[in-house]
């Protein structure tokens, strides 16, 4: 009954063989697996596709059905279903075209459109039939149960093993197993003398970049290992190799498990990425100090954690590690109105001259975080002198000027023209300038009025021919 959906239309068109095996153990001993798959091309002969018409697709072979962005020959596969080249899709199960929904379905409604069979070990779908769209559907959801718990099982005896302290995991270099399978110290000399180099001048300075530098200066390599490899390399020292140094807790002789978990995320294609992050040390999986010999002490290793952290400097904050300088407070000083730490500052002669600013005040924070310095101040103290003479002359010849008096910067020399026809004011400026200095009002008092009496006083005061 199956084979009475197969219609002439369909075998004008491909038949494509889809293999798939999920990972290269299994495309190593999975030998009868793969045979089987094989052999779903004489199906396609024996359904009525001549043998030029059948196509077998077998370059994902070694790689999960979870995604597809690596499964190239899967998405060129659904691109010509899309196009309607395909007339039938032979999988042995529906498992091997794909275990996410996502890929799963976007398949089925592609091969709905147009007319595209889907055939595995139990017969013949037809999704433009309601009834085999359905079955389908299960189907790719069970697929994906599956893998989730055969991801579960997995897991879930590493976990057990590894509470237990006996899971095997990747050493560091500077560690290695002895005959009986137990971690130890590296045979090597030479390795162990490089590595208690780093933690030696860690404790000195302080300092992951100055460690850096000092091991620069006195030509001291640093042994690195690929993961999975016994052969130990060396390479000038980095800061990429003192960092994972001081904080790899193996060094301190404990074991973990679960230091970091997977994220997801949506690139800007709109594929999703699987990516890995480091989790605090209060959510680790597993952590067992005094485990094996190490090249410190477990007391020593959350001190370098959070010495590392606090060496760290946020962006537009000061703090991070001690520097050169006189400032006894550099990175211990905050902002008493943001709370953010400030940066020093030196100037005068030889730079003696230290201040504590707030940076990040400058955008981010109040406007009274700031720094006052000397022309600030002078601003300051002519800015209600000048702010109704500003107001008057908003928009005017003068209003630029008046800006710059406010900031407190030197007034730019008037054009020759300008000059000639001020030329007629001087006398009242001379006026002006003859005339006692005048008491601010109090607070509280009326300004407006107070100018009005000025510019009385200046009119009272001016010549009659001026």
């Amino acid at each position: 009954m199956s084979e009475q959906k197969i219609t002439d239309a369909h075998r004008r068109r491909r038949a494509v063989v889809y293999v798939r095996q999920s990972s290269p153990g299994q495309v190593e001993h999975n030998v009868e697996s793969a045979a089987l798959q094989y052999a779903l091309a004489d199906r396609a002969v024996e359904l009525g596709w001549p043998p030029s018409s059948v196509a077998v697709v077998d370059e994902d072979t070694g790689r999960s059905g979870e995604r597809s962005e690596r499964r190239l020959a899967f998405r060129e596969l659904v691109a010509e279903v899309g196009l309607g080249h395909v007339g039938l899709i032979l999988a042995r199960e529906t498992s091997r075209l794909s275990r996410g929904s996502a890929d799963w379905y976007r398949l089925l409604d592609l091969c709905a459109l147009t007319g595209t069979l889907i055939a595995d070990a139990d017969g013949i779908y037809d999704l433009q039939d309601f009834n085999d769209r359905l079955l389908l559907g299960f189907k790719g959801q069970i697929s994906e149960a599956e893998l989730h718990l055969i991801r579960s099982r997995l897991v879930g005896g590493l976990r057990n093993k590894a509470k237990r302290g006996e899971l095997r995991l990747p050493l560091p270099v500077g560690l290695d197993r002895d005959d009986d399978d137990k971690v130890v110290l590296c045979p090597d000399e030479q390795v162990r003398h490089a590595i208690g180099r780093v933690f030696c001048l860690w404790q000195r300075l302080g300092s992951a970049r100055q460690v850096v530098i000092e091991l620069v200066t006195e030509g001291q390599a640093l042994p690195r290992r690929t993961v999975g490899q016994r052969r130990i390399r060396w390479a000038r020292a980095s800061y990429g190799a003192v960092h994972d140094i001081l904080t790899n807790p193996a060094y301190a002789g404990a074991f973990v498990f679960g230091r970091q978990r997977q994220v997801k995320r949506i690139d800007e294609h709109g594929e999703v990425r699987v990516g890995r992050v480091d989790v605090p040390i209060e959510e680790w999986s597993v952590c067992l100090p005094d485990h094996h010999p190490g090249y410190v002490s477990w007391d020593q290793y959350l001190a370098t954690r959070e010495r590392l952290r606090s060496n760290v400097t946020p962006r537009g904050e000061g703090g991070g590690a001690a520097r050169e300088g006189t400032a006894l407070l550099q990175g211990l000083v905050r902002c008493g109105r943001c709370g953010r730490k400030m940066q020093v500052a030196y100037s005068g002669t030889n730079g003696k001259v230290r201040r504590y600013a707030c940076r990040a005040g400058r955008h981010r924070c109040d406007r009274r975080c700031r720094p006052r310095t000397r022309r600030s101040a002078r601003a300051a103290a002519r800015r209600p002198a000048t702010r109704g003479r500003a107001r008057r002359v908003r928009g005017g010849p003068r209003a630029a000027q008046v800006r710059r008096v406010r900031a407190g910067e030197p007034a730019r020399r008037s054009h020759p023209g300008a000059r000639a026809r001020g030329s007629a004011r001087q006398p009242r400026a001379r006026a002006r300038e003859a005339r006692p200095a005048r008491p601010r009002p109090p607070d509280g008092a009326d300004r407006a009025g107070a100018r009005r009496a000025r510019f009385a006083r200046s009119r009272a005061a001016a010549p009659v021919g001026g």
